[in-house]
């Protein structure tokens, strides 16, 4: 179907639909990686958004080690669908190869994307949040922003008060996304 009038907003809404489930697919991910505590409200809306899926990929994808096959299959999968779609709307479909290069390069940037946002939350959490007050999201971003932030930590320490490592870690991100982004999508 060539480029049209209704086009670019059904390609916006593909793009922003699968994009909403594909962050929290990755989410899912991340929670297992990072070791996110079970009960927290956050997580149980994760599970519960991903459950029929990939419960469904379980019966055929066995788990490998401690990652979940079946979610990163589903993520894989939803990012091939989205592009699909969105392929259906312009003018020309690009060669199989290609196509399966594209997806993984949406991955790479949807994980960048949401590491980004986690460590400005985290910052702007520390800004706003009262001593001793319990937010439900913030023992989740820490532990998903400590392995990133722990090593920068301990080779730049705070400097009068000040922690320099997120600005660091989203420096470090961005180069890493212009590194790798190009590579992936043939326009480096």
């Amino acid at each position: 179907m060539p480029s049209g009038y209704f086009s670019n907003p059904i390609i916006f809404l593909i793009d922003v639909l699968f994009g909403l489930y594909m962050a929290i697919v990755a989410l899912r991910i991340i929670m297992q990686w990072a070791k996110w505590e079970y009960h927290n409200p956050l997580v149980q809306f994760i599970v519960q958004a991903t459950q029929l899926p990939v419960k469904f990929l379980r019966g055929f994808i066995p788990a490998m080690g401690r990652w979940d096959m079946a979610t990163i299959v589903l993520l894989i999968a939803l990012a091939m669908i989205k592009l699909l779609l969105i392929t259906l709307f312009q003018t020309s479909m690009p060669p199989l190869f290609s196509f399966i290069i594209f997806a993984l390069a949406d991955i790479f940037s949807l994980f960048i994307t949401i590491f980004t946002v986690s460590i400005i939350g985290e910052v702007i959490l520390s800004w706003v949040s009262p001593p001793g007050s319990y937010n439900p999201i913030a023992p989740l971003i820490n532990r998903m922003n400590s392995p990133l932030l722990r090593p920068i930590r301990q080779w730049i320490p705070q400097m009068s008060g000040i922690d320099f490592s997120p600005l660091i870690a989203l420096l470090s991100l961005q180069i890493l996304s212009m590194l790798v982004l190009p590579i992936l999508t043939g326009h480096g």
